[in-house]
Parts: C-alpha cells; sequence; structure tokens
C-alpha cells in the first residue's frame, strides 16, 4: 500500500533518530575524557550538551558534544583550546585530533567527539560559560537555560514532541544538502516557531519553516533565555551567503511538495521531497 505523505515524514524522522550503539559509545568516550582532562588540567565540571544529548541528533552525521568548565583564570582561546588538545593527543597518541573552533575535536572510528573547553561567566539563571567564538577571543554559552527553552516548548499537548522532530528534520536536510550552517541555530529557531503552533503538519511545517529563514535572510536571532548574546546562523559571511543559497532552493521545493500535497498529487508532492533530502526522503512504496 503507498504511504501518505504524512507516512513519509514519520518514516524520515524515524530514519534520523540515532541509533543505541551511537549513544554507547559517546557514553565510552565521555569517562575517558572527563577522567583525562580532570586529571591533567583540572575541571569544576565536565557534561554532554548538543544535540545528540538533547534528543535532535541527526543519525550517522550528529557528534557527541561535551563541554568541559575548567578550572583557574581563564586564559586566551587559543591557549584554552590548545591545553585541551594537548592532553587528549597525550591520552589518545593514535587518534587525529584537531582544533575547530569552538571545540577540540576528537576522530575515533566510533564517530567524532567535540570537546569544548568552558570557563564559568554567571551562576545566575543556570550556568552561563565562556566558551571559544568562531573568530577569536570568546562568547557565551548557555546550553543548560537553552535546553530548558527546547524542552518547554517541545512538551507543550499540543505539539507535544514537535519542537525536537521538526529541529532533527532541518539539520536532517542541513546534512544531506551539505549546507554551511549551525545546528544551534536550526534547533532554535524550529523551537522558537513550534511555540506558536497549535498542530503540527510536517507537510506545511517544514515548508513554512523553510519560508521563513529566506524571508528573514538567516538574520541572527535573539537569545529567547536572554543569557548570551545574538545566536548566529552561520561562521562567515561567505558561508551564511551559500546557506541563503540553498535555502532558496529548499524553500522551493518544499512549496513545490506542499501545493502538490494540496492538489492530491501525492506522487509529485514525494518527489519534490526526495529532491529536497536529496534522495534521502523515504519512498512512496
Amino acid at each position: 500500500m503507498p504511504k501518505s505523505v504524512g507516512q513519509g515524514y514519520s518514516e524520515l524522522i524515524s530514519n534520523l533518530t540515532p541509533t543505541s550503539s551511537q549513544f554507547r559509545a559517546a557514553a565510552t568516550h565521555r569517562q575517558e575524557i572527563e577522567n583525562c582532562l580532570s586529571a591533567r588540567l583540572g575541571t569544576h565540571r565536565v557534561f554532554e550538551t548538543g544535540s545528540l544529548r538533547h534528543g535532535t541528533g541527526v543519525r550517522s552525521w550528529s557528534d557527541s558534544d561535551l563541554m568541559v568548565s575548567l578550572q583557574g583564570s581563564r586564559p586566551s582561546s587559543d591557549t584554552a583550546l590548545s591545553k585541551v588538545k594537548s592532553a587528549l593527543s597525550s591520552r589518545y597518541p593514535l587518534t587525529r585530533i584537531l582544533t575547530s573552533r569552538p571545540a577540540v575535536v576528537c576522530k575515533f572510528a566510533t564517530g567524532d567527539v567535540e570537546v569544548t573547553p568552558a570557563y564559568i561567566k554567571s551562576l545566575d539563571d543556570g550556568f552561563s560559560y565562556w566558551i571559544p567564538a568562531p573568530g577569536g577571543d570568546w562568547l557565551v554559552s548557555a546550553p543548560d537555560a537553552h535546553n530548558k527553552f527546547v524542552t518547554e516548548v517541545n512538551v507543550k499537548p499540543q505539539v507535544a514532541g514537535a519542537a525536537k522532530h521538526l529541529a532533527r528534520i532541518l539539520k536532517g536536510w542541513k546534512y544531506f544538502n551539505a549546507v554551511p550552517m549551525s545546528s544551534f541555530y536550526l534547533e532554535m529557531r524550529a523551537a522558537e516557531y513550534m511555540s506558536t503552533q497549535t498542530d503540527v503538519v510536517w507537510v506545511y511545517d517544514v515548508c513554512f519553516m523553510l519560508e521563513s529563514l529566506q524571508a528573514h535572510g538567516l538574520a541572527a536571532m535573539n537569545d529567547p533565555k536572554k543569557v548570551s548574546g545574538r545566536i548566529l546562523p552561520c561562521s562567515s559571511e561567505h558561508k551564511k551567503e551559500e546557506a541563503l543559497s540553498k535555502i532558496a532552493t529548499a524553500a522551493n521545493r518544499a512549496r513545490r511538495s506542499l501545493e502538490a500535497y494540496k492538489d492530491d498529487k501525492v506522487p509529485d508532492a514525494f518527489a519534490a521531497l526526495n529532491l529536497l533530502f536529496n534522495g534521502r526522503f523515504p519512498g512512496r512504496w
């Protein structure tokens, strides 16, 4: 029996969900890294952040993200990254380890682990931290507060689960099409969008979300928790230009899928969605 468009989206969400083995590998590396950095550098706290831990990760694409709250006074961000990289290189001499702001990336066989050095900024409204900024220096991050915002929207009775599902769909689109955008930005925009909704029909919501990103020109986002500064969509203007071009294409394909759906042209809707997700949208049959 052929699938409906809604069933296609449900299968897509299932296909995007990380496997249990991905979580087990992340847990093993976390403990080893925590022991290493605590012994060599001194830490207040080592904890998981990012999409894999928070329920918006994408199977085979999302890295395991760790934030390391370091003891002592805050040096330059270059020095902090260098210290973390040196400690991890000593612990894992056969593993490729590189710096990719704001993190040090360990390229394990079971998947990448990104380790972000952090220094406590404030204890108000949950912890906020200084972390390395993309171009140098430091920026403010408040992972506990931001995760709380997404979760608060995600449990709204009318759209329960939809904020995290939409974030996962958007991240899947990003990875499948090599869009140089911040996954964090997409997650926060998804939660912001779902905070205003009272029901969910994915073929509509994905179209409206992509058209909204296009209409606003990927504008930086005000922090909904008012803890950190503006949330940037991309790490450079060059990447923003590329992302905007790909969003324009995506919005067009999402609109074609929606119009075909409204006209009851289900095969055409599936064809447009398959283009949108670069050949990875589930087949109709």
